[in-house]
């Protein structure tokens, strides 16, 4: 095997893309795994507040009109917060698929550079487009949540009216 200036500029430009991607994928983890959190700890909240007039009625207490409103509003928020927080769970699941994906691939860049294996670009290709695929769809749930989202600070804020 000859190893010409064309043809390393070529497995360079090869193992890049990949490695770019790797990168942007963790950018994007990092990203959601915090609205992860934050979606958890609003959940952890907005529980223990329902928790606490659960317990006032059931120290025979009676709620006020706009107590009332608020348990109404809190199951509201909590059902499509888990909605959300599973939106937020798919896209920190895809895009660790993608980041596996192009690790793959830039594992299989350097197997055919020794090897030379026949089939390797076509693999190289799939595993790619697969990982490149994975983030897309990850990108969508991402779009589904913000939507989401959304909804949930007009069922808060429709509560208070």
């Amino acid at each position: 095997m000859q190893f010409d200036s064309e043809f390393i500029v070529k497995m360079i430009q090869f193992m890049l893309a990949p490695a770019v991607m790797i990168s942007a994928c963790g950018l994007l983890l990092l990203g959601i795994n915090n609205r992860y959190s934050s979606i958890a700890n609003r959940i952890r909240l907005l529980n223990d507040e329902r928790r606490r007039l659960i317990l006032k009625i059931k120290d025979g207490k009676e709620l006020d009109f706009i107590e009332s409103n608020r348990i109404a509003s809190l199951k509201k928020q909590l059902e499509q917060l888990f909605s959300r927080l599973g939106y937020v769970k798919n896209c920190v699941v895809l895009y660790s698929t993608g980041i596996f994906l192009f690790v793959l691939t830039s594992f299989l860049i350097g197997l055919d550079l020794i090897f030379e294996i026949k089939t390797g670009t076509v693999l190289m290709m799939i595993s790619f487009l697969a990982g490149m695929i994975s983030v897309g769809a990850g990108i969508l749930f991402a779009l589904k949540e913000i939507i989401k989202g959304h909804k949930i600070i007009e069922i808060e804020i429709k509560a208070e009216e």
